[in-house]
C-alpha cells in the first residue's frame, strides 16, 4: 500500500505512480505456467549403446554394400536388385545370420531421399541392426 505524502496543496493533483499490482500478477501466473509445463518437455530419448569390446567375438562380419543409384536403383555388392520383394528378401536373409553382416549404405548424391527413406525403412522393419552411411564425401563438395 502506498501512502501520498505532500504538502499543502497537492490532495488535488493525478498520482503520477505505476500500478504494479496487475504486472505481478501476470509475471506469477507464467511462473506457475512455467514450473507445470517444464515436466512435460523433458522426456527421455532410448540408445542403443555399444557393447564392451571384449564382450564381442573377434569374428568380423562381412560387408555388404548397399548403392542407390541417383535414379532410385538399387546395388547390392555391385549386383542389381530389380524389385522391393527381392530386397527385402535379402535383408531377412541378413538377419538370419549370426553375426549380422553390416549393410554400407551408399546413396547416390542426386538421389531423391524419398527412394532412401523405403530402403532404410524396410531394413529397419525387418529387423536389420547393423547399417551405416558410407561415402559421405561426395557431400563435401
Amino acid at each position: 500500500m502506498a501512502m501520498n505524502v505532500g504538502g499543502p496543496g497537492d490532495e488535488d493533483a493525478p498520482m503520477m505512480d505505476i500500478n504494479t499490482t496487475p504486472l505481478i500478477d501476470v509475471m506469477l501466473v507464467l511462473i506457475i505456467m512455467l514450473i507445470i509445463t517444464i515436466p512435460m518437455q523433458t522426456h527421455a530419448v532410448k540408445l542403443d549403446m555399444p557393447r564392451d569390446a571384449k564382450a564381442t567375438s573377434d569374428v568380423k562380419p562381412e560387408v555388404i554394400d548397399l548403392e542407390i543409384d541417383f535414379d532410385g536403383a538399387v546395388f547390392w555388392n555391385s549386383s542389381p536388385v530389380p524389385t522391393t520383394s527381392e530386397l527385402n528378401d535379402r535383408f531377412t536373409y541378413v538377419v538370419s545370420l549370426d553375426p549380422q553382416p553390416e549393410i554400407h549404405l551408399r546413396p547416390n548424391r542426386m538421389v531423391k531421399y524419398d527412394y532412401v527413406a523405403k530402403v532404410l525403412a524396410s531394413a529397419q522393419r525387418l529387423g536389420v541392426k547393423r547399417m551405416g552411411f558410407v561415402g559421405n564425401e561426395q557431400y563435401m563438395e
